[in-house]
């Protein structure tokens, strides 16, 4: 429920499929969510919302419509942000505007393409009009070799 009320109905059952694990912490909260082995989502303490890892992502991803939840950056970007660097105000060239900060974000190129996924650290209205600063704080890229 929390997954479709995060990035619309219908997202939970997909990101989340019969044979999902849920990891709890001490005080007995789901803290992880794993499928295959692998993490899908994490928790965040703060609200139980959840972010996503890569793969969690790509599901999402795939799910959504092409403007849903994405900030668009530029190809001069694109290679950074892949590898999991903080994507800056200046390089955004498109933004969902329904978006608000604070929010998990799927960053992409002009193609549609995933990126990376991080936290969104101001409101479209401000990275839009920003030419510089930190836009999206960049949680995990395609191409890094962290995984949370």
């Amino acid at each position: 429920m929390i997954a479709d009320y995060q990035f619309g109905k219908g997202t939970g059952a997909e990101l989340f499929p019969d044979g999902s694990t849920f990891q709890l912490s001490r005080t007995k909260r789901v803290r992880q969510v794993l499928y295959s082995g692998r993490r899908i989502a994490t928790a965040r303490a703060k609200d139980g919302f959840f972010t996503l890892s890569i793969e969690g992502a790509s599901i999402v991803h795939s799910l959504l419509p092409k403007k849903k939840f994405r900030v668009v950056i530029s190809d001069d970007a694109a290679p950074f942000v892949e590898a999991g660097k903080t994507a800056f105000a200046k390089h955004v060239i498109e933004i969902d505007q329904e978006l608000r900060a604070g929010e998990e974000v799927l960053v992409t190129d002009k193609a549609d393409r995933l990126l990376a996924t991080g936290q969104l650290l101001l409101s479209p209205v401000e990275i839009l009009s920003l030419d510089s600063g930190a836009a999206v704080d960049v949680r995990v890229g395609t191409g890094s070799k962290k995984e949370e």
